[in-house]
């Protein structure tokens, strides 16, 4: 089945990617959010979908909880995190009536949601989109490829932890990719040890490496390992997103920022998405 309207939408879009992992809390909506603060500093203008609809929580890191979206002549209009607008979000947590309330849906309702943010939203010119999903492989999943198949999306990107338990479910949503012929753009092995704020040692807290392992074993491209960094844990917690986070020296005067995109550049974690992005620019460079 054709979907026309969807494709009106991606037309002024340069780059659509998904954010994959098959086993939840491996941080794949921070790692989507900083591709996209990484991305938005060096200039490329960002959108944020976030069709993980039981659980959104790109807003609170955004620091956009609370706000709202307005139905403009275009369609819906998405809220921007900086006064550039190089990033904006949407996400079913700015419909909602409290962050509290629960999303009771079943499937053929969480397809028709995707489906409106998809059709209906008005990104205007993005370079990339980045569309946020759940943990697994189902409803929110196939109704997202579905709808974006015939349009050709760029592909996926694909989060883990490097312990056992985690690489064992996402060897599954990798599978999943291959099934529905969904591009497999890289792998990002998150929470690859744990950077010490104070002497700057990382340790190793749930071992290393079984990321970068099983993307050599899928022939899929490493895109880099990311830590645990309080300071991000912080930036993403905090309510107001213009003050840097200094986990060292809470007392400290504070530096202010003008939007989280400039505040992300003092974590220290700012410096691996860099590299992160560049690998992922090259690659989609190569596949033009």
């Amino acid at each position: 089945m054709s979907h026309p309207e969807v494709g009106q939408r991606l037309a002024s879009i340069k780059h659509v990617i998904l954010v994959l992992s098959g086993k939840g809390g491996v941080g794949k909506s921070s790692c989507t959010v900083q591709l996209a603060l990484s991305l938005a500093n060096q200039g490329r203008k960002v959108g944020v979908l976030d069709i993980d609809l039981c659980g959104p929580s790109i807003p609170r890191m955004l620091g956009l909880e609370g706000r709202q979206i307005h139905q403009a002549t275009a369609g819906w209009v998405p809220v921007f995190a900086d006064s550039d607008k190089q990033l904006a979000c949407m996400s079913i947590g700015f419909l909602l009536p409290s962050k509290n309330t629960s999303v009771v849906w079943r499937g053929p309702k969480k397809n028709a949601m995707i489906k409106q943010f998809l059709a209906d939203v008005y990104w205007g010119d993005l370079d990339y989109l980045l569309i946020d999903t759940p943990p697994g492989t189902s409803d929110e999943h196939l109704a997202a490829v579905e709808y974006l198949q015939e349009w050709n999306p760029d592909g996926a990107i694909i989060i883990t932890t490097p312990q056992a338990v985690a690489l064992a479910d996402v060897k599954k949503e990798i599978n999943f990719c291959t099934k529905v012929g969904l591009p497999l753009l890289g792998l990002i092995e998150n929470m690859s040890g744990f950077v010490c704020p104070h002497c700057a040692e990382c340790t190793n807290v749930f071992s290393t490496g079984g990321g970068e392992g099983l993307a050599k074993h899928m022939d899929i491209p490493f895109l880099g390992r990311a830590p645990i960094d309080p300071n991000l844990v912080m930036l993403l917690e905090q309510e107001d997103k213009t003050i840097v986070p200094n986990v060292n020296n809470p007392d400290a005067e504070k530096i202010v920022t003008g939007s989280i995109v400039e505040t992300y550049q003092h974590c220290e974690l700012s410096k691996t998405f860099a590299t992160i992005t560049a690998k992922l620019e090259a690659g989609l460079d190569e596949a033009k």
